[in-house]
């Protein structure tokens, strides 16, 4: 599908969508008690792999609207069987350790853009224990029965390894963590442990990483809070010349992406921004960079694992709008001057991709094309742009 976006200043109020991040966590975390009531799903790609994952592995699901229950699964009882992730790597990695403490076969399915993104730790893992890793174009089988004890997780590539043995290790009796002095995006990591001691299970921070309990997960009602990282698309739109209020938003919440108001702010201020901790901000951060006159983004090395290379995406579509991007092995610099895009944009499947474009969009007018990536975490958001007062028409992209 492509969107056809007329230039135009946001004006109004719109409610940031619930937490995919915290979505995920809460899905499993509610899984592995007897029965939890799991509110403000939204039905985003992603959110809808890992209830789909989860009700094969054995737990029971009741869906009405945005409100599911979840519960019953006993990750030592996982029985043999094939599972879909879809283009979800936090699903996908989230549960390959607890795929591993049944000891049967399981396959995670996914297109071979997630299973050729990093799976090393868990390869690794795997090999040292003598458990079962085997790796397709579109698929991983695993078997296995993960023990209690300690567990060394580098986490230079991506936070979702350590979050995924968090919920494994709790099931299994206990351990502990290492997540190594380069550790990267450790407050999504951060989210998880602040998601399972809602749940009754005990996590503790600690110099070297993390420890968790062995635990049984308590029956919850829980309320998915609003998505910082896909509200800072919208707070972007008043730094372009809108004036729109985010509502729905935890000012004490977890989420890694919460810094979004500062990074903002130095940006368009012309200083050098970190997105080592928040990385999916980098995109929307790039474009603001192009429309301030130029900028540093630092901490982007991790770019090139995303759902696209996103650092090489991105220099690819803002060449469109006159804007050069010089892409280091940890920083991205831009310059230029901004006009408006003299070709088709692509979103490059990527859905942070095709809303930091929009962003620009509003200044400039433009097409974009694979717009319907932003049903990977957060389907509703053309609709929420049109809301704002910004003209945009759909069109089939044949």
């Amino acid at each position: 599908m492509k969107v056809k976006i007329t230039a135009g200043a946001a004006r109004g109020t719109v409610a940031a969508p619930p937490s995919k991040s915290v979505t995920h966590r809460a899905l499993i975390a509610g899984a592995l008690s007897k029965r939890s009531v799991i509110r403000g799903f939204i039905p985003s790609g992603d959110a809808e792999a890992t209830l789909s994952c989860l009700e094969t592995l054995g737990a029971t699901v009741e869906r009405e609207g945005d409100v599911v229950a979840v519960g019953s699964l006993d990750p030592r009882k996982i029985p043999e069987c094939t599972v879909d992730c879809g283009e979800s790597g936090s699903t996908l990695r989230f549960l390959i350790p607890l795929c591993l403490l049944s000891g049967n076969r399981v396959t995670l399915r996914g297109t071979e853009k997630l299973i050729s993104r990093p799976l090393d730790v868990y390869e690794e893992l795997c090999r040292e224990r003598g458990f079962t890793f085997e790796k397709g174009p579109d698929s991983v089988t695993v078997a296995g029965r993960l023990a209690p004890g300690e567990y060394s997780v580098p986490m230079t590539k991506s936070s979702q390894f350590a979050t995924g043995l968090l919920f494994a290790l709790s099931s299994a009796g206990g351990g502990e963590i290492l997540i190594g002095e380069e550790a990267e995006s450790t407050p999504y990591v951060d989210m998880t442990a602040h998601v399972m001691r809602r749940f009754g299970v005990g996590v503790q921070k600690t110099a070297r990483g993390y420890e968790v309990g062995g635990a049984d997960y308590r029956s919850l009602d829980y309320t998915v809070e609003g998505d910082w990282s896909n509200a800072a698309f919208l707070s972007a739109l008043t730094c372009v010349g809108g004036t729109v209020e985010v509502t729905g938003l935890d000012r004490e919440s977890a989420q890694g992406d919460r810094v979004y108001p500062a990074l903002f702010k130095d940006v368009m201020n012309g200083n050098a921004v970190d997105v080592r901790d928040c990385p999916d901000l980098a995109p929307v951060l790039m474009s603001l960079a192009s429309f301030a006159g130029g900028g540093v983004i630092t901490g982007t090395g991790r770019l090139r694992f995303k759902e696209s290379d996103r650092a090489a995406a991105m220099k690819v579509e803002l060449a469109k709008f006159g804007i050069a991007c010089g892409i280091g092995d940890d920083s991205v610099s831009i310059s230029g001057r901004l006009r408006a895009p003299e070709a088709l944009l692509s979103s490059h499947n990527d859905h942070r991709i095709a809303m930091a474009l929009s962003v620009l969009c509003t200044l400039t007018g433009g097409e974009i094309d694979g717009a319907e990536a932003v049903a990977k975490s957060y389907p509703h958001y053309w609709r929420d742009l049109e809301k704002l007062g910004i003209g945009v028409a759909y069109y089939d992209a044949r």
